[in-house]
């Protein structure tokens, strides 16, 4: 069975679901957590005078550290009340399927607990798919929740 699952989350009320159900999933495997959020980098196209000569990157990193801190503690608060052993990771990296994939190895996980936002046409060309890429990188098993 399962000793260790990552648990990724994006603060939305789809990854919550999932988070709930991996924790649900631990609690009757025996199994300990880790709640993971990635933060992805910034990086503008093109940089202002203004934009460089004031803390916006600065204040953009700590409100992105301070945001993912928060949505890793609600996932948090919900494997301590269910009894389940959890650690927290926040992490900021390039792109967030290369960080869930990155963590699950270095924490020895041996199953990644993720949501799919389940977009379709536009969007999904647009904003690609992490989960799909996480499929692809995990050396893993990944469970998919929808």
């Amino acid at each position: 069975m399962f000793k260790h699952i990552l648990i990724p989350t994006d603060g939305s009320t789809i990854a919550l679901k999932a988070a709930r159900a991996g924790i649900r999933f631990a609690a009757e495997s025996g199994a300990r957590v880790t709640v993971f959020h990635a933060i992805e980098q910034w990086r503008p196209a093109y940089i202002s005078p203004d934009l460089a000569s004031s803390r916006t990157f600065v204040d953009f990193d700590r409100l992105a550290r301070e945001r993912g801190a928060a949505e890793v503690a609600a996932v948090a608060k919900l494997a301590e009340a269910a009894g389940v052993p959890f650690a927290s990771l926040v992490s900021k990296s390039g792109a967030p399927y290369e960080a869930i994939a990155e963590a699950a190895r270095k924490r020895k996980c041996d199953l990644i607990w993720m949501a799919s936002h389940g977009r379709r046409g536009v969007a999904r060309v647009m904003m690609g798919s992490v989960t799909l890429k996480v499929l692809a990188h995990a050396t893993v098993p990944v469970v998919v929740y929808r």
